[in-house]
């Protein structure tokens, strides 16, 4: 009898170690991939039918029905009617923890982009040429990834797919609504994939774009044409700056191994670039001429407007200025440096030390209103690579021929969702991360 009872204590001790085993290891980067895996096709298939249907900012309610239709369908607590299309899907999870959220994209782009995808866009004038497609479908396999583990979560997930990124309105209009009014992110994440290898996650703390601003000068309506071109020269060649032998507006060189954002000696640092071409106008009888520069140091930004000023004076044209205005001034994204340093260690250990590359510049012309969540909420934005040179996939944003290698679905869903358990983790554990 002892005996016997000696053998059933092992086995159910046996069982019980099991059942201890799988359920902490539900979350292990291993099991994770698995899920990924076994969503993947799904992911492709909704991604596909996105890029099919795209739609401009403010007008995107075809998309924001099919992402709450998933968020219903994985039982997640679905939210309308804050701010445009936008859409809020709720994970609790079974115990008591941290609130972090996630943010995607739902807007296309205007304009004919030549599109090689066997699944182009069935809307004319209208094409997911930033790849917001390819980022509702990773924050989706997200959600059903952690929805599948949601008993064992510490917190909640918030996953905020956004309307109107484009524009620069949707980000900062869910906060005006008070978005984060009855639930509080303790940190928010995003992505943006772009023109670096299918794959490769890179990121960097504090600025991931220059400072982007837009400046208008206006003048008296007494400007040659002569005039105008060699005044827009004068501009230029006083504002802008490089490092010696750098390029920073050659932006297909972003992913170059030697001067690529990625690289120590990269070009995309210490500079102001502009836009080649100025947008002149007649308004009101006065000349306008308006560009874009992009300028990497923010300590650089108040003195613009006096420097602008004094290269009309110089040119002779002083009697004509009426004004010199940034007239618009958005903010950049901004990384969280402590969580920037989290983000990075828990990404190595689920993807590796070469998946996972710090960036040593900041990406000109673009940026992303995910600046105006982090001025709330600590954040993290990351870029994520979509090219592939094998396949003669270039993912650069906003540009023809823009494609996209799908298997960067697969990498997004897998490491962030392995992030966000981390970041989660039981009560002290993203402490230690």
């Amino acid at each position: 009898m002892k005996r016997l009872l000696i053998i059933l204590s092992s086995v159910f001790g046996l069982l019980l170690g099991g059942c201890q085993y799988n359920q902490s290891q539900r979350t292990a980067p291993d099991a994770i991939h698995l899920q990924t895996d076994g969503l993947f096709e799904k992911l492709v298939a909704v991604r596909r039918d996105l890029h099919q249907h795209p739609e401009l900012a403010g007008y995107e309610s075809r998309t924001s029905a099919t992402i709450s239709a998933h968020l219903r369908e994985m039982g997640l607590e679905v939210q309308t009617g804050q701010y445009g299309q936008s859409v809020i899907g709720i994970l609790r999870g079974g115990h008591p923890g941290k609130t972090v959220a996630w943010r995607a994209e739902l807007d296309a782009l205007p304009g004919e982009f030549r599109d090689p995808a066997l699944f182009r866009s069935q809307n004319p004038g209208v094409h997911h040429a930033c790849g917001h497609d390819i980022h509702i479908a990773i924050a989706l396999g997200i959600a059903e990834v952690l929805a599948k583990q949601r008993e064992f979560l510490h917190g909640t997930v918030v996953f905020v797919f956004q309307a109107e990124e484009e524009t620069f309105k949707g980000a900062k209009g869910l906060i005006d609504r008070g978005v984060f009014s009855s639930i509080t992110p303790d940190e928010i994440y995003g992505l943006h994939v772009t023109a670096l290898p299918v794959g490769q996650i890179v990121v960097k703390a504090n600025e991931m774009f220059a400072y982007q601003r837009r400046v208008s000068i206006r003048l008296k309506n007494e400007l040659s044409g002569a005039d105008i071109v060699q005044l827009t020269k004068n501009v230029n060649s006083e504002l802008s700056r490089s490092r010696t032998g750098a390029k920073p507006w050659e932006i297909q060189n972003i992913d170059d191994p030697v001067i690529g954002l990625t690289s120590p000696n990269t070009a995309f640092q210490d500079y102001l670039i502009m836009d080649a071409t100025f947008d002149t106008r007649t308004e009101n009888e006065e000349l306008v001429l308006d560009f874009y520069l992009y300028e990497t140091n923010a300590s650089k930004l108040d003195g613009i407007i006096s420097r602008v000023q004094r290269v009309i004076d110089a040119s002779g044209h002083k009697r004509q200025l009426i004004s010199v205005s940034y007239v618009q001034d958005n903010p950049t994204v901004l990384n969280n440096a402590s969580l920037t340093r989290s983000a990075i260690r828990i990404l190595q250990r689920s993807r590796g030390v070469d998946a996972v590359r710090p960036a040593f510049g900041q990406a000109p012309f673009f940026n992303d209103d995910f600046a105006y969540f982090q001025q709330k909420i600590p954040g993290v934005y990351f870029f994520l690579g979509g090219s592939n040179a094998e396949k003669g996939f270039v993912a650069m944003n906003h540009a023809p021929d823009f494609q996209v290698d799908e298997e960067s679905i697969r990498v997004g869903v897998s490491s962030f969702s392995s992030l966000i358990i981390a970041r989660l983790g039981t009560p002290d554990q993203a402490e230690r991360d």
